[in-house]
């Protein structure tokens, strides 16, 4: 088994979660049950699929799920960006930064496994 709290990716996936639900918590109350969830979802889902992936027994299963959580990384990014457009959170907040830093850390794991 391997030890998902050593890996970076791991890491900045869980502190992204956590800062997407302190940012959401300022939307539009109309958009709670629609656009917050569905930005909450996907970025439990990055952490939570590389939690699942480091439980799995074979490298296979290991990157399957890296490719999950890597998957849902990107979905959020595209949320944040309509987000931004929208004036829910500013281009230029810490939270677009720590995604894309996610999205590269998860890209380059994933890669470095497949090599």
């Amino acid at each position: 088994m391997r030890d998902h709290t050593k890996l970076k990716a791991f890491q900045l996936a869980d502190e992204l979660a956590l800062q997407i639900y302190v940012v959401t918590r300022a939307f539009p109350r109309e958009e709670l049950f629609c656009f917050t969830m569905q930005m909450r979802r996907a970025a439990v889902s990055v952490a939570a699929n590389i939690v699942e992936g480091c439980a799995r027994h074979t490298e296979a299963d290991y990157v399957h799920f890296l490719d999950i959580a890597y998957g849902s990384a990107r979905e959020l990014q595209s949320q944040l960006s309509l987000a931004s457009r929208l004036g829910y959170v500013p281009a230029s907040a810490p939270v677009q930064d720590l995604c894309e830093q996610t999205t590269k850390v998860l890209n380059a794991l994933i890669r470095l496994l497949r090599t």
